[in-house]
């Protein structure tokens, strides 16, 4: 299985797409089809049949998935998209840092 270097609640940035620029927190992650869903990005429409929990049916919006490479790391601190240097730390911890102000990542 893909190792996916996001991860659920992450903040991202979409760098390439018809959303390239948007920010969003990543609410799920596929690892074994390499993608993500991003809060707010990728929205698609699709078409529902009316249900009993849905009587009126219609189009409904929703995201749908991007692939992981289409999105960087966002850091608050610097107010940059960015890549990540992982640390090991003395008690065996690993932390995800920031390559431009090595700010400690969630």
């Amino acid at each position: 299985m893909p190792k996916v270097h996001v991860r659920k609640g992450d903040t991202v940035m979409v760098i390439t797409g018809k959303d390239a620029g948007k920010k969003g927190k990543v609410v799920t992650v596929e690892p074994a089809k390499n993608r993500v869903i991003v809060e707010g990005v990728n929205i698609v429409k699709r078409h529902r049949k009316a249900t009993p929990q849905m009587p009126q049916g219609g189009i409904v919006e929703k995201e749908a998935p991007i692939h992981s490479s289409n999105v960087m790391l966002f850091c608050n601190k610097c107010n940059k998209a960015t890549r990540i240097q992982k640390k090991v730390l003395d008690n065996g911890n690993k932390e995800r840092i920031c390559k431009h102000c090595g700010e400690t990542l969630s």
